[in-house]
């Protein structure tokens, strides 16, 4: 029986491809799929570099994780802090003005932080989930390992340099501490919250909304993520995610957008112009322009096995204590997966047996019942290189289960007397006519 351990990490199919393909200008880089998190490109993707406002990606994460919890409502007040006061009035920072003797909704404040980058309100936000901004940063650390994440390092839930908190900043940070995250991890966090909260592409994709509109208090808010189709680097598809800027980080930014089906992620981290140069807003979304008509123009999500497909030498299990010897299997549906343009053939279909349904010898005991799982399929690329993907729960989307095509009844205590008694002479005539065979 063939068995198939599944790698997270190694060589992308296609990596040699995918880098004479592209030349991102960036300290760091990732492009992904969004359904499956299957790594298509990456740079220096596992350095731990500055990620400025990308890391209220992890405050929305646990924000929409407690709303969906029930410990926070999206119409619960907020009464304003000093700190939060101090901080919205600094107009050098992406921010919406606060009163000091305000209150105001969880749900504005979100808008704030997720389409305006607002700090305050992400402060505001911290304050409402942790108490304080300094346990919240112990929360978003917490939530990074549970994730999975690697190469991080959170001391404020906005992304802001330490400094600009004026010694203000949660305590157990330095004065010039600032949050720092490799690409991966940042793709990571990416595609667990578009996967795990999908609705906040509803808010990400807002390009325009005025906060506390009708009042003496309303600001317009522009997205910063300028590659809405909308804005002036507008891009078909592009629906979200995060931009961030500190003189520390550069100019970063996390984008997917989905075109027919197909959903891709990017992550640039300190984007440089052509000449090598720290670059701006244009350079970030440049750079992730190149990734994503890369990703759209080489791969598709194709149909690599079908429903009902069986592997080849291994279309049924030998079962024991049944009323059959064998049972059918076949996979439970299709498989589709995001592959390079032409490389459909490269891929081998192999079947991974659930260890806890069969014996040493790969055998099934019965009964057995009708679309019962046994295993599962993947694919294995031909050319033995190794697949990489972000998470272990993205991966199985790339795989489909195995089931059994009919029910195996148990066989009545007779017959298994009889298969024994049989099976003991057999061995026993076996026996013997191997000892007469040395005789002679």
């Amino acid at each position: 029986m063939i068995m198939f351990l599944s790698v997270f990490a190694g060589v992308n199919v296609h990596k040699a491809h995918a880098e004479a393909a592209l030349n991102v200008n960036a300290d760091g880089a990732i492009l992904v799929d969004g359904k499956t998190g299957k790594v298509l490109y990456e740079k220096n993707a596992d350095s731990a570099l500055g990620i400025a406002s990308m890391s209220k990606m992890m405050t929305e994460y646990i924000l929409l994780d407690s709303i969906k919890k029930g410990k926070v409502k999206w119409n619960q007040q907020y009464r304003v802090s000093d700190l939060v006061y101090k901080i919205s009035q600094r107009r050098d920072l992406s921010n919406v003005p606060l009163r000091a003797d305000g209150t105001y909704k969880v749900r504005e404040l979100y808008q704030a932080m997720a389409i305006y980058s607002a700090n305050a309100a992400t402060i505001a936000l911290a304050e409402i989930m942790g108490g304080s901004e300094t346990n919240f940063v112990k929360m978003m650390n917490a939530k990074a390992k549970e994730l999975g994440l690697k190469d991080y390092k959170f001391v404020n839930s906005t992304g802001l340099n330490d400094r600009d908190y004026k010694g203000l900043q949660p305590e157990g940070s330095g004065a010039e501490e600032e949050n720092v995250m490799s690409a991966r991890s940042v793709a990571t966090l990416a595609f667990h919250l578009i996967n795990d909260f999908p609705d906040v592409l509803k808010t990400a994709s807002t390009p325009k909304m005025v906060f506390r509109e009708g009042t003496s208090d309303q600001i317009n808010m522009i997205n910063w993520n300028w590659m809405l189709p909308s804005l002036d680097y507008g891009y078909e598809g592009m629906d979200g995610l995060k931009t961030g800027t500190t003189d520390f980080a550069g100019y970063c930014f996390t984008g997917t957008a989905s075109r027919n089906g197909q959903r891709f992620i990017t992550v640039v981290q300190n984007a440089k112009d052509a000449s090598g140069s720290q670059g701006g807003y244009k350079a970030r979304f440049e750079e992730t322009r190149k990734m994503m008509d890369y990703a759209f123009s080489n791969y598709s999500n194709v149909k690599l096995v079908s429903k009902h497909y069986q592997v080849k030498g291994q279309k049924t299990l030998p079962v024991l204590k049944g009323k059959e010897n064998q049972v059918k299997i076949y996979t439970k549906s299709a498989l589709n997966m995001v592959v390079l343009n032409g490389e459909e053939k490269n891929y081998q279909p192999v079947l991974v047996l659930y260890k806890n349904k069969v014996n040493a010898k790969g055998e099934l005991t019965a009964p057995i019942k009708k679309g019962e799982t046994v295993g599962y399929v993947t694919l294995k690329p031909k050319n033995g290189e190794k697949t990489s993907f972000l998470t272990a729960e993205g991966q199985k989307k790339a795989q489909v289960d195995v089931v059994a095509a009919t029910d195996v009844e148990k066989a009545n205590w007779f017959v298994l007397m009889m298969r024994g008694i049989g099976n003991f002479f057999g061995d026993v005539f076996s026996g013997i006519g191997t000892t007469v065979k040395g005789w002679f």
